[in-house]
């Protein structure tokens, strides 16, 4: 593999200029990125009909807002191509219907991070991977959509590590995390569908995730056995940071047949995992959150100052503590290689039963 270039249109230093310049401004994620020059960022807002000045995303306790043109200025400067960007003014629309993100909670201790999950024949059309290696590296446009919403994070809102960001230990997603949804080889019907829209549009979802843990399980082909180790990740008492839990269960395709094979829609899956992933409240008190704070809603002691009981306390079986509030609190998607038992459960802020943060991807030829 050479890696040379011999072109007599580009200079080496001149270029290694730009970019430590680039860096030198703090204009980065700790990577190199690409030059936005005025004809090149004309390029990316030629694929939009919105006005450059239109305000998309705002962080009202910031005093800044996000335009259409500084979007695209990102989005240049992470590597897409300028026909992704209207993925990434989707992934924005969506992101705006997060309730967290215009709260700071970016900013937060708890290190989340923006997850887009992308739907729709548009993933066809830029070379969106929703197959193997599908959190990893190898795909131009999963890593640039991705990496432009955190760029604009840095750069538009200032949420620089050690300064706005004060994130304890963060995520790898603060880097980029953007995916597609395997449609072709899932059971059931593609995400966006099962929310409202036709098959034929394009549509992003948007997510504030903390952690992403990793299912393997190539044991079983009993949806029991395989539900209950998923129900047994998600009741983990490390998850259960807060009175209320969301879920994204990223399945593997091989997974998503074990239970569509038995005759399980996603409706019985989630009523599955929400009856199964269950604390007791000896389970709780050993690790301190048999309680939760009337402040914060947090979990706490139940001999804290602020401790109040939660919901569990006034069921029927106060001693059997959901870690999940409704089945819907879980969002089940399928992606990645039809070959092998892998799995994955996102830990989410929201959506707790809600409707999914999902814009459609508009202007896109």
């Amino acid at each position: 593999m050479s890696i040379t270039v011999d072109t007599p249109e580009a200079d080496a230093e001149e270029i290694r200029a730009v970019l430590e310049f680039y860096a030198a401004k703090g204009w980065t994620d700790g990577l190199p990125v690409v030059p936005v020059t005025e004809s090149y960022l004309a390029e990316f807002l030629a694929t939009t009909s919105r006005d450059p000045d239109e305000v998309i995303f705002t962080m009202p306790h910031l005093n800044r807002s996000l335009t259409v043109r500084l979007a695209a200025i990102n989005a240049g400067l992470a590597g897409c191509l300028p026909e992704y960007f209207p993925v990434v003014l989707a992934g924005w629309d969506a992101l705006r219907k997060e309730p967290y993100p215009v709260k700071g909670i970016w900013q937060s201790t708890t290190g989340t991070a923006p997850l887009l999950l992308v739907n729709g024949p548009v993933r066809g059309r830029i070379g969106l991977n929703g197959k193997g290696n599908v959190f990893g590296s190898g795909f131009r446009a999963n890593a640039t959509i991705g990496r432009a919403i955190r760029l604009t994070a840095i750069n538009v809102f200032g949420l620089r590590p050690h300064q706005l960001d004060q994130a304890t230990q963060a995520t790898l997603g603060k880097y980029s995390a953007c995916i597609a949804e395997n449609e072709e080889e899932s059971p059931w019907e593609p995400f966006h569908v099962e929310h409202g829209l036709d098959a034929a549009d394009s549509a992003v979802t948007g997510y504030t995730i903390r952690s992403c843990i990793h299912i393997e399980a190539r044991h079983t082909s009993d949806p029991e056995q395989l539900g209950l180790d998923l129900a047994d990740t998600l009741r983990r008492t490390g998850a259960l940071i807060h009175e209320t839990n969301g879920g994204l269960l990223v399945l593997g395709p091989e997974h998503a047949q074990v239970f569509a094979g038995a005759g399980w829609s996603k409706a019985d899956l989630r009523r599955f995992l929400f009856d199964k992933a269950v604390n007791s409240r000896a389970e709780l008190a050993a690790v301190g959150k048999d309680a939760i704070s009337r402040l914060t809603r947090w979990r706490v002691p139940a001999d804290h100052p602020d401790a109040i009981p939660d919901a569990a306390s006034a069921s029927d079986t106060p001693d059997r503590v959901p870690a999940i509030t409704s089945p819907d609190a879980i969002n089940v998607v399928v992606a990645g290689a039809n070959n092998a038992g892998v799995s994955t459960i996102i830990e989410t802020f929201g959506p707790r039963g809600d409707a999914p943060s999902i814009a459609p991807v508009k202007d896109l030829s």
